[in-house]
């Protein structure tokens, strides 16, 4: 494959036909179900579903076939099919529903309106995980152009990652005898350490989410009367809280919620931080005069890769600083997130927390801990050779550098569950959530040269597949 000609190409395409979809792309509040339960009668899911399919219908591939298929109740799903010109099949996977808006983006931002500014586009959904199905749309596309082969590919984008991927199962199922067995899957919804160089995505985390609530009183009464007699709904909370976390290095306490690092992941960190150096903790937006929780990059990387971690994402019966009186609470609950070491067991996993959260409840207290989803992480198989060279060949023509490799702190609930279903499947999990880019959050950017020199190696991987050994 002619790399050069093929990014000379990649440019071109992105700049004419990628980024203005994507633009209007953007312009669509299409988010997930769990943030937008009237999502159906809204109908922005089938709006952006409509723009995605229309652009794919645009391209010219051999062979190309386009659906959008609905199963009943159930977000929709954009299945692509391109036959191969070599033996073998390739799964190709991304979502196109979204976070919802945040707040905090900067003067001139918003979730939804594209902004163009210093090579980034800025808006929700265009990193993640929009880019994907163009990307490798694309990366297929470059190959025919030059008449390399390459396998049978399908391309899976649904609707609903961002609320746990609860419908794909049953797409996965109601495909199962046209998808066959791939011998590699791509995703391309994971982080960068960088924007210099092709990531491999080696190990993502698992997640546990679930409300833990104090109840003490049946209403709420003067402080200066119950103070003293009753105990505070909020200091219960922070002692159950105490049996989990350790309020000064932010350690889980329990140990059966950790994991030993296998060697080659802890060999992976090293390498990464020793690329990557303060950046580990640059990427994030810290307030002035504010340390990360270590001045090792290789201490944070494994932090945030392959040990278990709380935030207390939300929180109920805190009345607002503008309408809280004199009163002692009744009830308070939070939402707790813990992220979970990748090959931990994610149903185990919450039946440990929920014994330890609510046993002996002090003061005999009325503690609950509801489960509201536990997910599974993922370690990657070991990379076929052919694989390997391949991410960094393309590394080395795109970028430039040679690849690296680490463990992502997020989860992605495809990974895990196809991993289980095709156990001899390889995998290729990267993305381009690299620094700033703020998935989730406000100001999230897509790095437009690095999808760019992603979409390239993308090629040069699909290129390796074809003609990799018997």
């Amino acid at each position: 494959m002619d790399a050069t000609l093929a990014a000379r190409r990649i440019d071109a395409e992105w700049t004419r036909s990628i980024e203005p979809s994507l633009q209007a792309y953007i312009r669509i509040p299409n988010k997930s179900p769990l943030f937008d339960p009237a999502w159906e009668s809204n109908g922005h899911m089938d709006r952006a579903a409509a723009l995605l399919v229309d652009w794919c219908r645009s391209q010219p591939l051999r062979g190309l076939s386009v659906e959008l298929i609905r199963l009943p109740g159930r977000t929709p799903l954009i299945y692509v099919e391109v036959p191969g010109s070599a033996p073998g099949r390739v799964l190709l996977y991304g979502h196109f529903d979204k976070q919802p808006e945040f707040t905090g983006w900067q003067p001139g931002l918003d979730p939804w309106t594209p902004v163009m500014r210093d090579g980034k586009l800025y808006g929700r959904g265009g990193a993640d995980d929009g880019y994907a199905l163009y990307s490798s749309l694309l990366a297929i596309r470059m190959l025919q152009e030059q008449g390399v082969p390459h396998a049978g590919c399908v391309i899976l984008i649904e609707g609903s990652e961002e609320s746990g991927s609860v419908d794909l199962p049953a797409y996965v199922e109601h495909l199962a005898d046209r998808l066959g067995t791939p011998e590699l899957v791509i995703c391309l919804d994971a982080e960068c350490g960088d924007y210099e160089r092709f990531w491999l995505t080696t190990s993502l985390r698992g997640n546990l989410v679930g409300t833990l609530a104090v109840e003490i009183l049946t209403e709420g009464v003067h402080s200066g009367m119950g103070t003293g007699i009753a105990p505070s709904a909020f200091r219960v909370l922070r002692g159950l809280l105490d049996r989990l976390e350790n309020v000064h290095t932010g350690d889980i306490a329990l140990e059966a919620l950790h994991v030993p690092t296998p060697p080659a992941r802890l060999a992976e960190a090293r390498a990464a931080a020793a690329a990557l150096g303060a950046a580990v903790a640059g990427k994030l937006p810290f307030a002035p005069g504010v340390r990360p929780v270590s001045n090792d990059p290789t201490e944070l990387l494994l932090n945030s890769t392959w040990k278990p971690t709380l935030a207390i994402t939300g929180a109920e019966g805190l009345p607002a600083l503008g309408s809280a009186g004199n009163v002692l609470l009744p009830r308070v609950a939070a939402k707790l997130s813990l992220r979970l070491p990748p090959t931990l067991d994610a149903t185990r996993a919450a039946a440990t927390l929920k014994a330890a959260l609510e046993r002996d409840p002090p003061y005999g207290a009325r503690v609950t801990f509801e489960v509201g989803s536990s997910l599974a992480g993922w370690d990657a198989p070991p990379l076929a050779p052919w694989l390997a060279e391949a991410i960094d060949a393309g590394s080395q023509h795109y970028f430039g550098r040679p690849a690296l490799a680490m463990g992502t702190g997020g989860s992605i609930p495809f990974i895990g569950m196809l991993a289980a279903r095709y156990p001899r499947t390889q995998f290729l999990v990267t993305g381009v959530l690299g620094p700033q880019s703020n998935a989730h959050g406000p100001n999230e950017f897509l790095h437009l040269d690095a999808a760019r020199r992603v979409t390239g190696c993308v090629s040069e991987v699909l290129a390796a597949h074809a003609r990799r050994p018997a």
